[in-house]
């Protein structure tokens, strides 16, 4: 597993990290059980960096996370999320009150004094857009009680206005062969501010593993089914924005160019790695085999100019005018 410089501070990490949004059971259920099985392989596999959220579950993601690694020798880098948390809800949840409130309570499940890092969680941009927001994490950064802040955006929009806060540590963006928006309009100003970037939903929400077909079907419980529309948030987030049939129907148009040797989720991984702002990407997983095989595009070759050159040009052809929602 290589390894990269996260943000301005020293800090390095896995190259590969792990999304746990599928340890909330909102990919299908995970229980506790496997949820251990799936740290464990990440562990094994040389992953440093866990990705986390208080709404995932909600708390059940972060809670496997804090028991897993309670007593443990290792201490990876934890980053989790804010802002979305049922109670008391929008717009109180971005008082200070309340901020401070869901930072303690994900510093008790994840049983640590200080959070790694904190991010806002694709926060209304309007909210985005006030100067408190982020003083608050200042003060919770003052308090001890987090040591570094990001914002998880949907938008290069959002992304844009993060940048103008000079502390900020991180941003956590969607990219994927089928979104590169961030490659034009995000890379160079994030290095220039040296502003770790945390890559998710590298897969599409699994087109890109090359395994879905137009008949697949998901639990009542997992986005991709009752979100695949965008009817519970950002349908950016399920598919990558694309229609499920049409986003099929891509996915297979580019399995002839996998390289011999990789797996379309290999290539897609590495896709991402090829390009040096990327400073973490963190596929999830609901099973310890996806963990290992992702793993491994750390120590794949790079893919090479002409195949990104024909991905570029299928992005522009066939893919673009498709996404849907905030990008």
């Amino acid at each position: 597993m290589n390894h990269r410089e996260f943000g301005r501070d020293g800090v390095t990490v896995s190259e590969v990290g792990l999304g746990t949004w599928q340890l909330g059971s909102e990919w299908g259920e995970v229980d506790d059980s496997e949820a251990d099985r799936i740290l464990a392989t990440a562990l094994d596999s040389g992953i440093t960096f866990f990705d986390t959220a208080d709404v995932y579950g909600p708390e059940v993601s972060e809670r496997r996370l804090g028991r897993f690694f309670h007593g443990r020798s290792e201490k990876p880098f934890v980053a989790t999320k804010l802002g979305r948390f049922p109670q008391p809800g929008w717009p109180q949840n971005f008082t200070l009150e309340s901020m401070r409130n869901h930072t303690e309570a994900s510093l008790r499940r994840l049983g640590v004094d200080t959070l790694d890092l904190t991010q806002l969680h694709c926060i209304p941009p309007e909210e985005m857009a006030k100067p408190a927001v982020f003083d608050h994490l200042r003060t919770l950064k003052e308090e001890g009680k987090i040591l570094r802040f990001g914002a998880s955006v949907e938008s290069m929009d959002e992304a844009l206005l993060c940048l103008e806060q000079e502390d900020l540590y991180s941003l956590q963006i969607i990219f994927n062969v089928f979104r590169r928006k961030p490659i034009d309009q995000l890379f160079q100003r994030a290095r220039e501010k040296q502003v770790a970037l945390i890559v998710r939903l590298p897969l599409a929400s699994g087109l890109l593993s090359g395994k879905l077909s137009r008949d697949t079907t998901f639990p009542k419980t997992d986005h991709r089914n009752f979100n695949r529309d965008g009817d519970a948030f950002n349908v950016g987030e399920t598919f990558a924005g694309l229609p499920f049939e049409i986003g099929v129907e891509l996915a297979d148009r580019i399995k002839p160019l996998v390289p011999e040797g990789m797996s379309m989720a290999q290539m897609a991984l590495r896709w991402t790695l090829d390009f040096d702002a990327t400073s973490v990407v963190i596929p999830g997983a609901t099973r310890p085999e996806q963990v290992a095989s992702n793993a491994t595009a750390s120590d794949l070759t790079n893919l090479g100019e002409d195949l990104h050159s024909e991905l570029r040009r299928f992005y522009e052809a066939e893919v673009a005018r498709h996404i849907r929602g905030l990008y």
